[in-house]
């Protein structure tokens, strides 16, 4: 397999200040995709600030406390406001 470097229009690509909001919202949503035990395909991540707001919805409970627990460990976050619900998909 092949590496290609990352360019945008044959540049480098533009990389904002670790405290800007869309670099937090980019890290957050980034660590949710990686996390362990959670579907994160359908969790929005908006950033206000250091306040990450998450939204969307997962299969269970515990998916919602995961998603909360990674948002926290990101740094650079001060507060997450959760709003995250359960899918009503598949129920009956």
């Amino acid at each position: 397999m092949i590496f290609k470097k990352r360019t945008f229009f044959g540049k480098d690509p533009e990389r904002l200040p670790a405290e800007h909001p869309a670099e937090l919202e980019r890290r957050v949503a980034h660590w949710l995709a990686v996390s362990p035990g959670l579907d994160a395909i359908d969790i929005t991540v908006t950033c206000t600030g250091n306040t990450v707001v998450l939204g969307g919805t997962v299969a269970t409970k515990e998916e919602i406390a995961r998603a909360e627990e990674a948002a926290r460990s990101v740094e650079g976050v001060a507060d997450v406001i959760n709003g995250i619900e359960i899918s009503k998909v598949g129920r009956g």
